[in-house]
């Protein structure tokens, strides 16, 4: 039995995953599925977050091991979560089977304008000056998402989180520092499949590209979805992932 554990990213919790891990058990029914939360979000959002992407990683593997989760572990983890991932498995490598690494963007490898998309700083300054959760959430879908379905249950679903575990303004600072300032190691520290969304209006697509250039690992890209892919589709994240778990050791299983 192979142990999944779900990341996701800045100020966004487990709750915002909705159905994805059953879609994912679905493909992978003999896995185990466990989501963690990041220090400063969802159940953790008392505790202060850490400005370094490595300290995140240490509270997860800290969370496991009181747990009682034992390695090896598969990854999947999207935007910020996936820069957890990274430093997870670049720090412990034996712990870690495979990544599969969603919408991310490293420093050393991306410009900012490419990792933080021009258009998405209208959006940015619409947030900081909107007071209401449902106004919030509703730019946070706008700028994340292209969920075919009706927005509205999926907006109040988003407000319910909001309210009942709010994240700190200044634990959101914190955690955009720890992303701009985490660089990704040169060669890819595990097994590892990028999965990026050609209608992502937060990070621009060339830079999951560009990681999977320069780490020569598989990448697959869904040709409609925002940055919120396992929402926007979680049926094709769990179809790649099992594909790809499949074409491992494959010679013909080429990016």
């Amino acid at each position: 039995m192979s142990t999944w554990i779900l990341l996701r990213g800045l100020t966004r919790e487990k709750r915002h995953w909705l159905g994805f891990p059953q879609v994912l058990l679905e493909e992978l029914p003999e896995a185990r599925v466990i989501e963690l939360e990041l220090p400063g979000n969802g159940e953790l959002n008392r505790m202060t977050s850490p400005t370094a992407i490595a300290a995140m990683a240490a509270h997860c593997r800290a969370e496991l091991a009181r747990l009682g989760v034992p390695p090896p572990y598969h990854l999947l983890a999207l935007s910020m979560g996936a820069m957890v991932a990274t430093a997870w498995a670049a720090g412990h490598p034996d712990e870690v089977a495979a990544c599969v690494l969603v919408n991310t963007s490293f420093g050393a490898f991306s410009p900012v304008h490419r990792r933080f998309r021009p258009r998405a700083w209208g959006a940015l300054l619409r947030f900081l000056f909107t007071r209401s959760a449902r106004g919030r959430e509703t730019i946070i879908f706008q700028l994340t998402s292209r969920f075919a379905g009706p927005p509205e249950p999926l907006i109040d679903a988003w407000v319910a989180i909001r309210r009942s575990r709010p994240v700190s303004p200044w634990n959101a600072i914190r955690q955009l520092q720890a992303a701009a300032r985490f660089r990704a190691p040169l060669e890819p520290p595990a097994k590892t499949l990028i999965l990026a969304s050609a209608g992502d209006r937060l990070v621009d697509p060339r830079c999951s590209k560009e990681i999977a250039h320069r780490w020569h690992c598989a990448i697959r890209i869904h040709p409609t979805a925002g940055h919120d892919l396992p929402l926007d589709d979680g049926a094709w994240v769990a179809r790649e992932v099992h594909a790809w778990l499949a074409g491992l050791g494959c010679s013909d299983y080429v990016p």
